[in-house]
């Protein structure tokens, strides 16, 4: 059985992938061989993915349906085999070296999270970014009743048979938070987070538009507090 599925959501991140497989799966051949990497891709190639995918041995997935983050997680899901599965950027913003210590946690927490705004965490981000994104953190948390003081970082890892029985509609960045939510919901999850630091990319630019990253936050919550997800 695979023990670990690594999930990693991937819009034009060749250059990236590139120098971040080889780290990640150095990591994982040293601490947990049992696991498999998933690249979810856009539905149509947009650069060499596919090829870096095939020349480092991992599982190369188009995203269903769409090109949004919320596919790529939803494609994920349905694709992944392991016990436990984790989510990361292709970016090089979450360090494949911090993995181990996610680990640790697996057996005593349904969610663990690579967490900024715990003591010890914190992040390379311009600071209007960093105001911005414990604004909505601290928002979520309260409105949703949710022990975890940072709700939107994807660096998650989850036990997989749980995330497989939500019903998961947010299309952008925004489903992070939908998936937290939905399993307080309905296993009242218990959460630890790990103090971690988020990095700043290492190629190319960043796929989040401000204004759409913020009005899709303050629908969602909206939607999640009124009970009106599908």
């Amino acid at each position: 059985m695979i023990e670990l599925s690594i999930a990693i959501p991937a819009y034009r991140e060749e250059e990236n992938l590139r120098v971040l497989l080889p780290r990640l799966k150095k990591v994982m051949n040293e601490n947990l061989p049992s696991y498999e990497i998933l690249i979810l891709d856009t539905l149509t190639p947009l650069d060499n993915t596919a090829k870096v995918c095939a020349e480092e041995k991992v599982t190369f997935l188009p995203r269903k349906k769409g090109n949004s983050y919320g596919d790529a997680v939803r494609t994920a899901i349905a694709g992944a085999q392991g016990k436990w599965i984790l989510f990361m950027d292709a970016d090089g913003s979450h360090t494949p070296e911090f993995i181990p210590r996610l680990l640790e946690h697996r057996n005593s927490a349904d969610v663990v999270v690579g967490s900024r705004y715990i003591q010890g965490g914190d992040t390379e981000n311009p600071i209007y970014l960093i105001w911005m994104s414990r604004l909505v953190n601290l928002t979520y948390a309260l409105v949703l009743n949710l022990k975890c003081k940072d709700v939107s970082n994807s660096f998650k890892l989850y036990q997989l048979d749980q995330l497989k029985s939500l019903n998961l509609f947010c299309d952008n960045f925004d489903i992070i938070e939908e998936m937290l939510f939905k399993l307080h919901k309905k296993f009242k999850i218990k959460i630890t987070e790990v103090p971690f630091t988020f990095k700043k990319r290492m190629y190319g630019d960043s796929k989040r538009n401000l204004f759409v990253f913020m009005m899709t936050y303050f629908f969602t919550l909206l939607k999640l507090r009124l009970g009106r997800s599908r």
